[in-house]
């Protein structure tokens, strides 16, 4: 039966649900402060990464955490407020980051991932965004033998658990694939399968196109206040409210403020990054998405011109940028890849929502029927955002999905 559902958020995960929500017949509103894919999803890397079967685990061993005290790192920064704020989730972060938990954990993230390019593809096509995505894979780079010989045993075990693909490139055949490069390395790992994404913010938008062109609506809006009424749910807008049957909370790093409203706390935390595009001196060219896995940090070659991207900054959601991660990343960077001038008037900052288990919330909130949850992707909204979406809708209908939604419940916490 057709129903009216408003989804809050109009990042990939929301435009997702939103696409196959008005698929099945349903008459559906996507509602966000700005137009689809401009916040969370306009900044990432671009990549669809089916590799990426192991969530991002909190650094475990001593040498690192040394490492990173100084807070002058590429790969890792802090704000001592941020993390003070966060410490609850961050502590049980680091529980679970190793161990039996962490093994539990890999297990259920990655029955998500390897979805992620079945469910994009349907999205391409229907949007007609083919020209955005470029298949073949991507480059992580390593300066020493150790460390790519680690990540090669570890890709060899994604391979026969979770049916990763992968080659493994000495100095030779890296620096044919990439003769811009600097010197200094002594190999990659080229992960074969992801898709490439030439322009994140406009696949983001390819696919909200898509879903208006099936008669969904789009509302440009704040979001002021949600309420349980008679017979569903109001949305209390900028623009006025909204009334609806259900109602889709897929609101990235935002969500937690407006569920606590609703009586819900949910440990949100979030780990910022910033970018910059730059142009390339001379004749050298970037063939690959190259990351400097020792660094911390991935060049891409896009539309906008080569995107530096930076690791993670453990900050509050709201507080004033710092560039002086993205400085030391481009200090690294210039050596790695002959980059030219900044084309951006300033660097893009963004937030990644992270919940303390490395996996999302998908599901219905409890107590609460009608009201739907989906967000806390941590570093892989844009990869999982059309996983979510189907899932999410078929839970929706009352179906079966197709994966054990349990480990992804909200009442987990």
């Amino acid at each position: 039966m057709a129903r009216n559902i408003i989804v809050l958020g109009a990042g990939m995960v929301g435009v997702s649900v939103a696409w196959h929500l008005v698929r099945r017949g349903h008459d559906v509103t996507l509602v966000d402060r700005r137009e689809p894919g401009l916040e969370t999803s306009f900044g990432n890397a671009g990549i669809i990464q089916r590799e990426a079967v192991r969530p991002y685990a909190f650094p475990r061993d001593i040498a690192t955490l040394l490492r990173v005290v100084p807070n002058r790192q590429v790969d890792i920064r802090y704000r001592p407020t941020g993390m003070l704020s966060a410490a609850g989730p961050l502590l049980d972060y680091w529980l679970n980051s190793s161990g039996k938990r962490y093994e539990r954990i890999v297990n259920e993230w990655a029955s998500l991932i390897m979805r992620c390019q079945d469910a994009h593809a349907p999205m391409i096509e229907a949007a007609g965004a083919e020209a955005l995505v470029r298949k073949g894979g991507w480059l992580e780079l390593y300066r020493t033998q150790k460390e790519l010989e680690e990540r090669q045993q570890e890709a060899q075990e994604n391979h026969e658990r979770f049916g990763v693909e992968y080659e493994v490139l000495d100095a030779e055949a890296l620096y044919a694939k990439e003769p811009h490069l600097g010197k200094g390395l002594v190999g990659a790992i080229h992960w074969t399968q992801p898709w490439m994404v030439s322009d994140p913010g406009g696949l983001v938008q390819a696919y909200a196109r898509s879903f208006a062109e099936q008669g969904g609506h789009i509302k440009q809006a704040s979001v002021e206040d949600v309420l349980q009424v008679e017979g569903g749910w109001r949305v209390d807008t900028s623009e006025g409210p909204l009334e609806a049957d259900e109602v889709v909370v897929a609101l990235g790093p935002w969500a937690g403020e407006l569920l606590g409203r609703l009586g819900m706390k949910v440990p949100l935390f979030v780990k910022r990054g910033y970018h910059m595009h730059y142009s390339a001196e001379g004749e050298a060219k970037l063939n690959h998405w190259v990351m400097d896995a020792e660094k911390g940090f991935l060049l891409e070659p896009m539309r906008a011109g080569i995107r530096l991207t930076t690791g993670a900054e453990l900050a509050d959601l709201e507080s004033p940028p710092q560039y002086k991660q993205l400085a030391a990343a481009e200090k690294v960077a210039r050596k790695l890849f002959p980059l030219g001038k900044r084309r951006d008037s300033q660097p893009w900052k963004g937030a990644r929502p992270c919940l303390p288990d490395m996996k999302p919330v998908i599901g219905p909130a409890p107590n609460k029927e009608g009201l739907w949850l989906a967000f806390g992707h941590g570093h892989q909204g844009f990869t999982l955002g059309p996983a979510t979406g189907e899932l999410l809708a078929q839970m929706i209908d009352g179906e079966k999905p197709a994966v054990d939604m349990a480990p992804f419940r909200v009442d987990r916490f």
